[in-house]
C-alpha cells in the first residue's frame, strides 16, 4: 500500500493481504472447495492411519518405518498448514490473511516442505545401507542415529524457512496487497514488492536449487548402488521384494522432487503464477494423499499390519 505526499512515494506497512486464489464464479469456487476438502480429508486420514499402524505394530518398529512415520507426519502437517485457510477463503468473499499470519504460514510451509526433501534423501540412504551393507546396518542405523538424522532434516528445514521468511518479509510491499495465489508463498509475494527482488530471487532459486539437486543426487547415487546390488542377487523372490520396496520410495521421490523443481528451482517461475497454482495443488494436497497409498499398496508388511489392526478392531 502506498500514498503520494509532496511528490514522493511513502511506503505504508501492510497490515493484511488478500489471497486471490483461483479465478471463477461461485460454481467454480464451490467445486474447488469440494475438491480441496476431499483431498485434505484423504490426506489426513491416510497419513494418520500410517502413523497409527506403524506405532501400534511392533513388526514395523524398524528404521525404514520410523522414517516413513515421520514422512506421514510431515505430509499431515504441511497440508494442514495450507488447506484450512484455503477452504475458508473459498467460502468467504473477504479472503483476508494478516501480515503475521502470512509470514507464519510461509515459515511453516517452508520448514515442512524442506524437511521432507531432506527426509526423502535420508530414506534412500537408509535403503542403501540396509541392502548394500546389511551386516553393519543394525549398528549404523541404531535408534540414536535415526533420531539424529531426523533432527538434522528438521534443522535444515528450519534454516531454510528462516532465510526464506526473513528475506521475503524484509521487503517493502507497496504495489498491492493482493497475493495471486491460494496461500502465502515466496514467488507471488515477490511480485508485490516495490524494491529490487534480485537478491531474493537468487536466495530462493539458489538455496532451493541446491537442496533439490543435492538431495536428488544423494538419492540417485544410493539407488545406483542398490540396483547393482539387487541385480547381483541370485534369488528372484528377493530381487522382486527389494525392487518393490525401493520402487515405492522412488515413486514418492519423483513426484515430490519433480514438482518442487518446477516451482522453485528454475528461474522465471514467479512470472507464471497460474501454472504455479496448479503445481502447488499437486505437492500440497495430491502428494500427501498419494504417499500413504504408494507405501501401503506396494508394501506387504504394511498391508498385513493394516489387516491385523482392522481384524482386532472388528473382533472387539
Amino acid at each position: 500500500m502506498s500514498h503520494q505526499r509532496n511528490g514522493t512515494l511513502s511506503v505504508v506497512p501492510l497490515q493484511e493481504f488478500l489471497l486471490e486464489g483461483f479465478q471463477g464464479g461461485l460454481q467454480t469456487q464451490a467445486l474447488l472447495c469440494a475438491l480441496f476438502l476431499a483431498l485434505h480429508l484423504a490426506a489426513v486420514l491416510g497419513n494418520l492411519t500410517m502413523i497409527v499402524v506403524i506405532t501400534l505394530d511392533a513388526r514395523l518398529h524398524s528404521p525404514m518405518y520410523f522414517f516413513l512415520k515421520n514422512l506421514s507426519f510431515l505430509d499431515l502437517c504441511y497440508t494442514s498448514v495450507i488447506c484450512p485457510k484455503a477452504l475458508a477463503n473459498f467460502l468467504s468473499s473477504a479472503k483476508v490473511i494478516s501480515f503475521g499470519g502470512c509470514a507464519t504460514q510461509l515459515f511453516f510451509f517452508s520448514l515442512l516442505a524442506t524437511t521432507e526433501a531432506f527426509l526423502l534423501a535420508v530414506m534412500a540412504y537408509d535403503r542403501f545401507l540396509a541392502i548394500c551393507s546389511p551386516l553393519h546396518y543394525p549398528i549404523t542405523m541404531c535408534p540414536t542415529a535415526c533420531a539424529r538424522l531426523v533432527r538434522g532434516c528438521y534443522g535444515g528445514g528450519c534454516l531454510n524457512a528462516i532465510l526464506q521468511t526473513s528475506f521475503t518479509f524484509s521487503l517493502p510491499f507497496c504495489s498491492s496487497s493482493h497475493i495471486d495465489h491460494f496461500f502465502c508463498d515466496v514467488p507471488p509475494l515477490l511480485l508485490l514488492a516495490c524494491a529490487d527482488t534480485a537478491i531474493n530471487e537468487l536466495v530462493l532459486f539458489g538455496i532451493c536449487g541446491l537442496i533439490v539437486v543435492g538431495t536428488t543426487l544423494g538419492v540417485l547415487i544410493s539407488y545406483a548402488h542398490i540396483t547393482v546390488t539387487i541385480l547381483r542377487m541370485r534369488s528372484g523372490a528377493g530381487r522382486h521384494k527389494l525392487f518393490s520396496t525401493c520402487g515405492s520410495h522412488m515413486t514418492a521421490v519423483s513426484l515430490f522432487y519433480g514438482t518442487v523443481f518446477v516451482m522453485y528451482a528454475q528461474p522465471g517461475t514467479v512470472e507464471s503464477m497460474e501454472q504455479g497454482k496448479v503445481v502447488s495443488v499437486f505437492y500440497t494436497l495430491v502428494i500427501p494423499v498419494l504417499n500413504p497409498l504408494i507405501y501401503s499398496l506396494r508394501n506387504t508388511e504394511v498391508k498385513e499390519a493394516l489387516w491385523m489392526l482392522g481384524h482386532k478392531h472388528t473382533a472387539k
